[in-house]
């Protein structure tokens, strides 16, 4: 990893993750290097994002609660994950998430599915073939760390799917929404599951055209 990848990196995990610490540095000086250990130590290990805190305390759908499921029981157990859960049953999908062994998943929220106008939702769920290729579109080979989240993957559907980062989030590009007007954004992260790391998304994902 080269070094401006890193200081950006650094940077994003400082700022969702509700670090107290800052380096001091204003957007026009002249950053000073950082390490991979940097980003460790602002927080990478942990689950960070603006919205972490609609997760759970306490109980099966908060991270503790999550960690000691597999990624499809832990979806189910999870408030926000509700319509991910559903879309995963109607594509006949659970047991094979179930049975994944270190994935990263991008599991769009609630709010990301509701966004979608129902018409369009009723035929994407009645579509089993589009359906399964829309979330295992969602799935990348490997348990990817913030540090190592930002990049070009393949993904389960055999395709690819760019993750790009700032200081301020780690997105997916309005052509790579199933919508297309706006930026997916990752707005709590680095959660952890028996099987996989998954990444909270506000909006839906679709597979290259």
């Amino acid at each position: 990893m080269t070094r401006a990848p890193i200081l950006v990196l650094a940077a994003l995990v400082l700022v969702l993750g509700g670090c107290a610490s800052s380096s001091g540095s204003s957007a026009s000086e002249v950053p000073t290097p950082a390490t991979p250990a940097a980003t460790a130590e602002a927080g990478s290990d942990r689950p960070f994002g603006i919205d972490c805190s609609a997760v759970p305390p306490t109980g099966e759908g908060s991270f503790a609660g999550m960690a000691d499921d597999r990624v499809a029981t832990a979806g189910s157990r999870t408030p926000a994950l509700g319509r991910w859960t559903a879309a995963l049953r109607a594509a006949a999908l659970e047991a094979s998430f179930e049975a994944q062994e270190d994935v990263t998943v991008l599991a769009p929220v609630d709010a990301a599915f509701a966004a979608v106008p129902p018409d369009a939702m009723a035929g994407l769920l009645a579509d089993t073939p589009r359906l399964t290729a829309l979330l295992t579109h969602h799935v990348i080979q490997g348990r990817l760390a913030p540090e190592r989240l930002a990049g070009t993957h393949t993904t389960l559907n055999n395709d690819q799917v760019t993750i790009d980062v700032t200081p301020q989030a780690f997105t997916v590009a309005p052509q790579g929404t199933l919508l297309g007007a706006a930026p997916a954004t990752v707005i709590c992260g680095n959660v952890q599951t028996v099987n996989a790391t998954v990444y909270l998304i506000d909006q839906v994902l679709t597979p290259p055209a």
